[in-house]
């Protein structure tokens, strides 16, 4: 499996797994899963929202809406993901 998934996961020490490694892969491979999700939510929430007639381009009310709506849409991630991780650092300390 040159190049491939499985041979990410050799470690150095003889053929052996590092778990630091491996999670540190998952990490990296969940955080694109879900900027590829938001990305995703995000296009379908506004494209419903301000494309009325698809076609060939977009006219300028539908750039701003668009733009309007993405912005709007990433503020409001933000601001849950940073409760989100407060409340969970918040938890963590009382355990």
């Amino acid at each position: 499996m040159e190049g491939g998934f499985g041979s990410d996961f050799a470690g150095s020490g003889g053929g052996k797994l590092d778990p630091g490694v491996i999670m540190e892969q998952v990490k990296v491979q969940i955080a694109v899963a879900n900027a590829q999700e938001l990305l995703q939510r995000m296009t379908d929430k506004c494209f419903r929202k301000c494309i009325g007639k698809p076609g060939g381009s977009l006219d300028n009310s539908e750039q701003k809406c668009i733009a309007m709506c993405m912005d709007r849409y990433m503020d409001a991630w933000n601001t849950v993901s940073r409760a989100y991780n407060s409340r969970l650092q918040r938890e963590r300390a009382n355990m």
